[in-house]
């Protein structure tokens, strides 16, 4: 077939770095779109170093920098402290890479880099007020205990966030995933939540909190993360989730091709959208490969930055279809066909294209 051919030569083209991240790393099965919240096993991951293993009884969160009032804090602490949940959607900046040309090298994601959970803390603002944030304070450094080389530059994993947008309420440092201590691949025993935000930004495994008073030149913040066209263009930096909607992939699969087959008549088709900047309004569903659309029905969010669910009963003819589906938020953001290329293959949120049989 041509298309088993077209895809042994994909396969064919990815490098052994490639697949030594993609082995190390993993996605998040599309048929899990079913669940209002995602089992953690079933959460994407993205590590960029090692695990580091940490003693949450000797850890301690430290809070410095230009403030008035340095804090030190241990696990119990900060558990004691006010306690509040999030349903959050995180997304990697990274998702859609693979579906570029030329492919950017890195974690080759084709969409399966998301993850929907509650994730449970104490709210970032109150510690930050507590520690007196100075007057000069323009950022918030968040470091982690991951180290290692990227770039040539060794450097502990460090992003950085405007004061403005770290004292917004839902911030969140976690301690908890889905009502159960966060297992030692998301962060333990503390990673920070940043909702609306693409994975880049929840800094996990944290050791400190710095208030600084200049922007933030890292290496994870001033050479990763940006849109640019050449690796001499500074680009845009990469911030919120761009619209996606993503289809429960309907009928079998085969394999390993996972193309779908499914029997003639009703089929309720059914999916996720999502969008850091505004609530998603909504889904259009194709089912000829973007040549028409129709609106989906939406149902309820998981929260303010959870996925919203929705579904559109189609009347399945034999033969071969393409469905795809794309999302408006209420910012009037809406995915496009087609991707704009960069050199980190970041904020691909073309629209999916899903192809399936359905057989006599």
């Amino acid at each position: 077939m041509a298309i088993e051919s077209e895809q042994q030569s994909q396969a064919e083209d990815f490098s052994a770095v490639e697949l030594a991240l993609a082995t190390r790393n993993h996605g998040f099965p599309l048929e899990s779109l079913r669940y209002d919240l995602t089992p953690i096993g079933l959460h994407y991951l993205l590590i960029h170093f090692d695990i580091p293993l940490v003693d949450a009884s000797t850890w301690r969160l430290e809070i410095g920098g230009e403030v008035g009032r340095p804090l030190s804090l241990s696990l119990e602490e900060l558990m004691n402290r006010p306690r509040t949940s999030v349903a959050c959607t995180l997304e990697c900046a990274g998702n859609g890479r693979a579906r570029l040309s030329p492919r950017p090298l890195s974690q080759p994601w084709l969409e399966e880099a998301i993850g929907n959970a509650e994730w449970t803390g104490t709210p970032l603002a109150s510690l930050l007020e507590e520690a007196e944030v100075g007057s000069d304070a323009v950022e918030v450094l968040f470091t982690g205990l991951d180290r290692g080389f990227q770039g040539d530059v060794e450097h502990l994993y460090e992003r950085s966030l405007p004061l403005d947008e770290a004292l917004r309420p839902e911030m969140l440092l976690a301690y908890e995933i889905n009502g159960q201590p966060l297992p030692p691949q998301h962060g333990f025993p503390l990673r920070l939540i940043v909702p609306g935000w693409y994975g880049m930004s929840h800094v996990k495994w944290l050791d400190r909190i710095t208030l600084i008073t200049e922007p933030f030149e890292g290496y994870q913040q001033a050479k990763q993360y940006r849109t640019k066209l050449t690796e001499d263009d500074p680009g845009e930096p990469v911030t919120r989730i761009q619209p996606r909607s993503l289809l429960v992939p309907p009928g079998i699969p085969d394999f390993p091709e996972r193309h779908r087959f499914l029997s003639p008549g009703p089929c309720l088709l059914e999916g996720r959208a999502w969008s850091g900047w505004a609530p998603i309004t909504r889904v259009e569903v194709s089912v000829d490969g973007g040549e028409s659309w129709q609106d989906a029905e939406l149902g309820e969010s998981t929260g303010d930055y959870g996925w919203r669910r929705w579904t559109y009963d189609w009347d399945a003819a034999p033969g071969e279809h393409e469905l795809c589906s794309r999302a408006t938020d209420g910012d009037g953001n809406t995915q496009p066909l087609r991707a704009a290329w960069n050199t980190g293959g970041y904020v691909n949120n073309a629209v999916q294209r899903v192809p399936v049989t359905v057989q006599p």
